[in-house]
Order: C-alpha cells, then structure tokens, then sequence
C-alpha cells in the first residue's frame, strides 16, 4: 500500500466512475483497475461492490475512504510544509469554482496568477456552492469561491463581489413597463429557478416563504444563458444577479429592480480556517484579494453573439 494507491482508490470512490477517475489522475483504466484490484488484495476485503453499471463502496470501502482521506490530507500538508521551508515558490492549489462565479471573475485571476507563479499547479473543480464548502471543509479542496453568508467559525474568507438579484421577464409581460417590483407582486408568477443545487434556488424560496407564498417552480437549469432564452420565449419570470444581465438584449428580456426586499448576491473565497495554508495558497489569497480590492472587471456574458455564432455554424 502506498499513496498512489490511496489517492486512485479515493479518486473512484468519489466519482463513482473508474473512467472518470482514470481521466483526473492521467493515467489509463486498465491501470487504475489493476491498482484498486492489488488494494483490495493485499486488505483482504472488496472495497467496491460492481454490480452492474454502478460502482459504489462497501462497508469496508466506506471505512478505508474515511482515513484514506486523511492520510493524503496529511500527507499533502507534510509535502507544503516542506516546500515551505525550502522556500520552493511551487506547489498545487485545488480550488472550488460554481460554474456562474467560475467562467465569469476567474478566467483573468488564473492567467495572471500563472504568469507571476508559473510553478504552482492550478486544479479546478466545477461545482455548486454547497458541495464546495463541503469540500473545503473536509480538506479536499484548498479554497473555493461560494455565494455568502460564511460560517466565520470554520472559514477565514474576503468577499470579491457585492451584487442583487433583479428580475427578468418577457417584454410582453404585465410588469415590463416598471422600474422596479416588489417580490410579493410575484406571488401568482411562473418562475425559471437555478436548479436546487444552486444556493440561489433555497435563498429565494426562503424570502418567497418569509412572504406566505410558495413560488411556481415551472423549469429549473444549471445554466444562467438557458434561464434567460426561457424567458425571452416568454415561459416564465426568473430572478438572477445584475451583473450576468449586463450584455442580455432589452429588446428580449427586461430587467427590473427587485425592492422589499432586495436580495443580496455576495460572493466570498473561503479557506479552512483552523487547517494548515501552504505557501501556494497563501499567495493566491494575497494575490486574488489585491486583483479584485484594484476592480478586476468580470468577463462580460454574450449570450446573443454565443447563440448567433452557433447558428451560423
């Protein structure tokens, strides 16, 4: 048993998938298939039950993932303590990105970053707000970028973004004509929701509820561009953040100010705060929080030419 075999064997657990897990640590199926089968082999136990296309953890495979898990977090710590000491300006950051924040603040942040720091390995991963913080909780990841609020209690973090949820509607549509609406006037409306893994999709169910209504849910999507094309082919009203509204076409969808309430849409990146930083990490928060404290302007959404593009095609 070494490392490497920890580290593919916690790779299928997580993915459930020895072909997904094959792809994140670069090597082939067959060989990530031989490693788990000489795992199993020399505990003594199957730690994976095959049966059928799924492949899922046994009991015994529950408990070697619990402290498979922290060995290679220990490990990794060991490894950055080291480098830290040598003074090695090298390293590797896994960071959390939810697809609507990631494509959106990071592309410019991760380019200069790599320019200053070219030996320090970036790992992204692409997954909404709460499974980052779990994430980052239990050591998987380094940091992670998550919709506010934060548990100050676990995370040490610095907001990037201070935006508010408007609403968008059909140019047809009753309310099109106001400069702004209160949520309570939506009661009877059919909404496009963020998909329930989104933070936004409980936040505004939340303020729905604190109102005395349960909103319509009538679509839900993982992809902010789909929820706007839904209500310009007038299917429904949906609220999203003012900033990914900027570039949307007034022509198809109208924007109104949400009042009483407004609806915060804050963003954070969060770090475990009791846990050991590497230097790596430490000079991404340093770097990341002077790039965005000098406004880094976000990547500005094109949905119409992205679309018209495609058509063309």
């Amino acid at each position: 048993m070494d490392i490497q075999h920890l580290q593919y064997f916690v790779s299928v657990a997580t993915h459930g998938s020895f072909t997904k897990a094959a792809r994140e640590c670069y090597v082939s199926q067959p060989t990530i298939s031989k490693m788990i089968k000489s795992f199993e082999e020399e505990l003594g136990v199957p730690l994976f039950n095959r049966a059928g296309k799924k492949i899922v953890l046994t009991d015994a495979g529950q408990a070697v993932f619990q402290q498979a898990q922290k060995t290679l977090k220990a490990f990794r710590q060991l490894t950055d303590a080291i480098n830290d000491v040598a003074g090695l300006k090298k390293g590797k950051i896994r960071i959390g990105l939810p697809p609507m924040i990631g494509s959106r603040y990071f592309p410019r942040v991760i380019d200069e970053f790599h320019h200053a720091y070219p030996d320090i390995k970036i790992q992204l991963v692409e997954d909404v707000t709460r499974k980052v913080v779990h994430d980052v909780e239990n050591g998987t990841l380094d940091l992670g970028a998550v919709v506010m609020p934060v548990d100050d209690e676990v995370f040490g973090h610095f907001s990037f973004v201070h935006d508010r949820l408007v609403l968008l509607v059909h140019p047809s549509h009753r309310l099109a004509g106001c400069s702004s609406v209160r949520l309570k006037q939506l009661k009877e409306e059919e909404f496009i929701f963020f998909h329930r893994d989104f933070a936004l999709h409980d936040q505004i169910i939340k303020e729905c509820l604190k109102l005395g209504f349960m909103p319509n849910i009538i679509y839900e999507s993982t992809q902010w561009d789909l929820i706007c094309e839904l209500v310009a082919s007038n299917l429904g009203v949906a609220l999203l953040p003012s900033t990914i509204c900027h570039a949307f076409n007034p022509e198809r969808v109208k924007i109104i100010h949400l009042e009483e309430p407004v609806l915060p849409w804050n963003l954070a990146i969060i770090w475990p705060k009791h846990q050991y930083l590497s230097f790596a990490v430490k000079e991404w928060i340093r770097f990341t929080k002077h790039l965005f404290g000098r406004g880094i302007p976000p990547a500005v959404p094109q949905p119409e030419e992205a679309m018209k593009k495609e058509s063309e095609k």
